[in-house]
């Protein structure tokens, strides 16, 4: 029968069934539909990655119509904020880079829809989208029409109720099943042992063999094939494919033994081969996994809030501990952690790190307010709805939209390998096969199968994520949290590094206050407290904590400006608090001399009143930090302040440091531009909020935690201000992990030469090559845990034996 194939689905179509639209062959009216979509919306480069990726559209009439119910689809959505809600999808038909591509084209078949993300690995779309130009109904409908049909289940919507796909676990005992009772028939064959009832009955064990062996070859093998038949449809050879082959062959040698009486066949190598390669695949699936977990939900992630205790105390609590019912405090700039109702009066929230929207959004007393905004403004008080997800927090922080571009070297090492390494295995197998037909059929049968077997580029493919991985995790425990493995690299590149001072290497906590000017009334301070309390920065902080208790009032209106101060007004007296410029200092005209020290000035209603100078006391283990970090890096301190604590710098830090003082954000977002530019990899520590600019432009930028809300996307790390001393260990321990990722790479291509020169010689079995192949995996994994452990280990002790005596004495100005 003539047949042809589809050309967006690939099924196999009668000729007299075929539908032809522009020149190409369609096996029905849905899959022309499809087409015809992507051709009008100019979107055809979907079938430029792989030939046939589609599937045909199936009919949904009515399947759907519940997504109508605004009650549901609010179940479903992750944001609502109208106009603008974000949904995530399961697309079971998610398998290859056209579906990707399609897929995170959306906007351009509808127009509602500004964006949407794939995640490969989890076969989910993340779709943004105006409500009041489509909806979540429209959208499942076009979804379904392209091909896409997503599945939706409110039971199972959520992580916890969830099904975990065990088909892996089932093969894994299908396969143990064949191999362990092939192995007990076999043995009479193993010892060739010549009893006449054995003979007699030799037909129907071998029969016995061969149906215990279809299980294993036909269902638990079934994924090799699968991925091997994709592969070669999208003319990308996988590692799949030389296994798939193998298996084949190998299968096909032992029926022809069996049927032609030549022997016992392969059965019990077959399923052996099957058993332990499932056994590595289960490995490497368990070995991700705990990765994954370790990152997402056990990892230490150092962002305070606020909470409301008993009799309305402010307390610090890590973000983990909020519970549903919990009353939070939300300052200016402090990003919300969770979804909740709105309990103060009013509030603008600017949500532009999970819709790119930088327009604010007011909301009123007892709105629905989501996670991911920032309050810009006044102090804001709300009520918790359900505890935070730390895995939102960090995909907020993984998106896009926040990622610097990087080189991973390894990276394109890996694929250019991998690109080129199953089209030479093949070419291996079949020459060796060829040179030892000729020899010995037996022997060139086992050389071809095992050449297929035993060599794996996926110790090699894993060097790197598990390195990276392992050495993710160990900085978690150290209370440095990175936004992502590639961080670690950056930071291994790292060659100058910019401080701030202010709450950078100066501590929040510790220290000395002194007021210079007119005497403040209770009224004037109670004002001064309340309008600190809404602010975030450390300054603010230190000297709302200096300030005595005082009772709580409502500020009517407030307004932070970065880089100069906040002005706040209650009842029609203005306050300004922050730089001497910005609050109207004069020398001429005040009898207050230019502060030396870190200062906060105080206006009341335009008239300049007085001053708080600051004598900063110095971070634990600066100096001994400094004294190590200048032996490999560029020291550079940038500083918002004046010069009064230049004196003191200089004393304390080595002498090669450069000082720069008098630096507004965006002076010094434009400093390490100027150091980019000169061909530097910068790392900036600073805090998240006032240098979030300098962060964002610099290649790894470090924000400092202590005790306050400072998350921000800008930055890629953030570290418990506990740990600063702790800075040239990250360092060190980045640039080891690049050296493991090298020795990884070495030890996987010596294991690859090695077996395949055993192989191609004759002189290893199919059986122990399928052995040494998850070995080989599990080889790597434990050879760079260990070795990332070993330097961790290694470091720490170093960095106490540099730190004996801590805590330092605290340094600060005479």
């Amino acid at each position: 029968m003539d047949t042809s194939n589809c050309f967006h689905c690939g099924l196999a179509i009668v000729k007299a069934d075929e539908i032809i639209f522009d020149n190409k062959n369609f096996c029905c009216n849905g899959c022309q539909t499809v087409y015809e979509i992507f051709s009008n919306n100019d979107l055809t480069s979907y079938y430029d990655f792989e030939k046939s990726p589609g599937a045909s559209p199936l009919t949904i009439q009515g399947k759907y119509d519940f997504l109508e119910n605004d009650s549901i689809v609010a179940k479903l959505l992750d944001f609502d904020e109208p106009p603008t809600a974000i949904v995530s999808l399961r697309i079971p038909h998610i398998h290859c880079s056209s579906c990707i591509w399609i897929l995170e084209n959306l906007h351009k078949l509808e127009k509602g829809i500004s964006n949407s993300q794939v995640n490969f690995h989890q076969k989910t779309v993340r779709i943004v989208y105006d409500k009041t130009a489509v909806s979540l109904y429209s959208i499942v409908l076009l979804l379904c029409k392209i091909g896409y049909e997503p599945y939706i289940s409110l039971e199972n919507y959520s992580s916890e109720t969830q099904k975990k796909d065990r088909s892996l676990t089932y093969k894994l005992g299908v396969a143990f099943f064949s191999f362990g009772n092939i192995m007990l028939l076999s043995f009479p064959e193993y010892f060739e042992v010549g009893e006449y009832w054995l003979d007699t009955y030799k037909p129907f064990f071998r029969g016995l063999i061969f149906a215990l062996s279809l299980p294993a070859f036909l269902y638990s093998a079934s994924g090799y094939y699968i991925s091997a038949y994709k592969s070669i449809q999208s003319r990308m050879l996988n590692i799949d494919v030389p296994i798939a082959l193998g298996i084949i062959i190998m299968f096909i040698r032992s029926v022809v033994d069996i049927a032609f009486d030549y022997g016992s066949g392969f059965f019990d190598s077959l399923t052996g081969l099957v058993f332990f390669m499932l056994l590595g695949k289960a490995f490497q699936l368990k070995t991700y996994n705990f990765l994954s977990f370790e990152r997402d939900f056990k990892s230490y992630f150092p962002i305070a809030i606020t909470r409301m205790g008993q009799g309305n105390k402010e307390e610090s609590v890590p973000v983990y501990e909020i519970e549903k019912g919990d009353r939070l405090l939300i300052r200016n700039q402090e990003l919300i952690p969770t979804d909740g109702i709105l309990i103060s009066e009013n509030a603008s929230i600017d949500y532009s790190f999970v819709t790119g929207e930088a327009v604010p959004v007011t909301k009123k007393s007892g709105d629905k307010i989501f996670a991911g905004g920032k309050q810009v403004g006044k102090l804001i008080e709300m009520e918790v709805l359900h505890s935070v997800s730390q895995s939102y927090l960090t995909q907020l922080w993984s998106n896009d939209v926040f990622q610097k571009a990087v080189v991973q070297k390894h990276k394109s090492i890996t694929d250019t390998i991998s690109r080129y390494f199953t089209p030479l295995l093949l070419l291996i197998a079949f020459i060796s096969f060829g040179y030892w037909i000729f020899i010995d059929v037996a022997t060139a049968f086992n050389v071809f199968t095992a050449v297929l077997i035993v060599a794996c580029p996926c110790a090699l493919a894993l060097t790197a994520p598990f390195t990276l991985g392992n050495v993710l995790r160990l900085v978690g425990k150290q209370k440095l949290y990175l936004k992502n493995a590639m961080v670690i690299e950056q930071l291994a590149a790292v060659d100058t590094i910019v401080f701030d001072k202010t709450g950078t290497i100066t501590t929040n906590a510790k220290a000395l206050i002194h007021y210079k000017g007119k005497t403040l009334s209770e009224t004037d301070l109670m004002l001064l407290k309340n309008t600190l309390r809404a602010s975030n920065h450390p300054l603010s902080r230190m000297l709302y904590d200096y300030l005595p208790e005082m009772a709580q009032i409502k500020i009517d209106d407030y307004e932070e400006f970065t880089g100069k101060g906040i002005q706040a007004t209650k009842e029609g007296v203005t306050l300004k608090v922050g730089s001497g410029i910005f609050c109207g200092w004069n020398q001429a005209a005040t009898s207050t001399d230019e502060p030396l020290n870190t200062s906060v000035h105080i206006s009341i209603n335009d008239e300049y009143v007085g001053v708080y100078e600051f004598k900063n006391q110095y971070r634990e283990g600066l100096e001994t930090l400094f004294q190590n970090l200048k032996k490999h890096y560029k020291l550079i301190v940038l500083s918002g302040d004046n010069e009064g604590e230049r004196t003191t710098l200089e004393r304390i830090l080595p002498k090669e440091t450069t000082l720069v003082f008098n630096q507004k954000p965006d002076e010094k977002l434009e400093y390490i531009k100027q150091l980019q530019d000169e061909g530097k990899n910068v790392m900036m520590v600073g805090d998240g909020l006032n240098d979030a600019g300098a962060l964002a432009q610099s290649n790894v930028g470090i924000s400092i935690s202590e005790n306050v809300n400072v998350f921000s996307p800008a930055c890629d790390g953030i570290l418990e201000a506990s740990m600063f001393y702790k800075i040239q260990y990250f360092l060190q321990l980045s640039q080891k992990s690049m050296r493991i990722i090298k020795m990884s790479f070495g030890l996987s291509l010596l294991y690859n030469v090695v077996g395949l020169l055993f192989a191609v010689t004759g002189h290893l079995l199919p059986l122990v090559a399928a052995i040494l192949m998850p070995l080989s995996t599990i080889t790597i994994v434990s050879f760079v845990t260990i070795m990332s452990n070993y330097y961790a280990q290694k470091l720490e002790v170093k960095v106490r034996k540099e730190t004996e005596g801590l805590p330092l004495q605290f340094f600060s100005k005479a």
